[in-house]
């Protein structure tokens, strides 16, 4: 959330349930009375948890004004009742409904961003057939195929691999230039009209140990990451590396620059998981429209136990308030 700004002065969101059988509607309930930017939660309120005090909204603009303490909510009837760690096949095909409506509802201008409750891909898969690797792929296939990134963001630090949710023997052979200088590329575009930085300096990871160590541990550095990255150095973009990635995230180190471009999953998500596992942020890049999520998942373990911790989400309308604050400013 910028600094200058009240929850008052800030645009309204709308946030999707997630499934409903995971603590998502629970964090949501938790974040009612928080002072912070007002959302609307699009879901069944029979899956919200026993005693939250809500209130039905028609649009995601009246949940500005929404009495303090009760939970905004734009309702979306579901087929089955939530039971607590146990997703439910016939619940999925309203889970993708419900984003599909938040989506609808911010690209046309009737909310200023989107936060998305945790669902799981197994389970939608299984009770609708649904056909993306996740819910950030799936976001993408809704704005019109759009390329996108994910970034993990906290106040430390920000990562963003360039390949995400494959296997570690398949990322040299995924590993294209195209595909880095397009994750460096959004990275970049962000950092500007997302977090208000108009000179970002952005570093970048190596694949191989010791960023190769010249040629004597691979040469993914030499003979792809090199020449990827001279030629958006030649675009006029602030680029360091490739670094090794066992001294890129220190505090000194972090110092030195605005994001982190790492060449696979776990390089990118270990530092930051490790330096802020609650706060931690999902952000897509690259869609037309504001998204972010909590950086866990439904927590099927602890759904309904009342001990679920909702850092994450409130983190994430905080950071999508203030990315949407931003875009209305620019």
């Amino acid at each position: 959330m910028p600094p200058d700004a009240s929850p008052s002065e800030l645009p309204v969101l709308v946030m999707t349930c997630g499934d409903p059988a995971g603590i998502g509607p629970e964090i949501a309930a938790k974040l009612a009375a928080d002072p912070g930017p007002r959302f609307a939660w699009i879901g069944d309120p029979a899956h919200l948890p026993a005693g939250t005090r809500w209130h039905p909204v028609a649009t995601p603009a009246e949940a500005a004004s929404a009495p303090d303490g009760r939970l905004a909510v734009l309702r979306h009837a579901f087929p089955a009742p939530a039971r607590p760690g146990r997703p439910d096949k016939a619940n999925a095909p309203a889970v993708i409904a419900v984003i599909e409506r938040a989506v609808e509802l911010v690209r046309t201008g009737q909310a200023a961003g989107l936060v998305t409750c945790p669902i799981n891909k197994a389970a939608l898969i299984g009770g609708a057939g649904f056909a993306f690797p996740g819910h950030t792929e799936f976001l993408a296939h809704l704005a019109g195929g759009v390329e996108v990134a994910m970034m993990l963001a906290c106040p430390e630090l920000r990562v963003v691999p360039a390949t995400i949710h494959i296997p570690l023997a398949a990322v040299p052979g995924a590993l294209t230039a195209e595909r880095l200088a397009r994750a460096i590329r959004l990275t970049h575009a962000a950092l500007i009209r997302d977090f208000a930085l108009p000179a970002p300096r952005i570093a970048v990871a190596g694949l191989n140990p010791h960023a190769g160590e010249g040629g004597a541990m691979g040469t993914e550095e030499a003979q792809l990451i090199v020449p990827v990255l001279e030629t958006l150095r030649a675009e006029g973009l602030d680029l360091a590396g490739p670094l090794p990635a066992d001294t890129m995230f220190h505090p000194a180190a972090r110092a030195r620059y605005d994001a982190a471009v790492c060449m696979y999953h776990d390089q990118a998500l270990i530092p930051i998981k490790t330096i802020d596992f609650a706060g931690g942020v999902n952000v897509t890049l690259g869609l037309p429209f504001v998204r972010t999520s909590p950086d866990h998942g439904t927590a099927y373990d602890i759904a309904g136990r009342g001990v679920a911790d909702p850092t994450s989400l409130r983190a994430a309308l905080g950071m999508a308030a203030g990315m949407a604050a931003r875009r209305a400013a620019a």
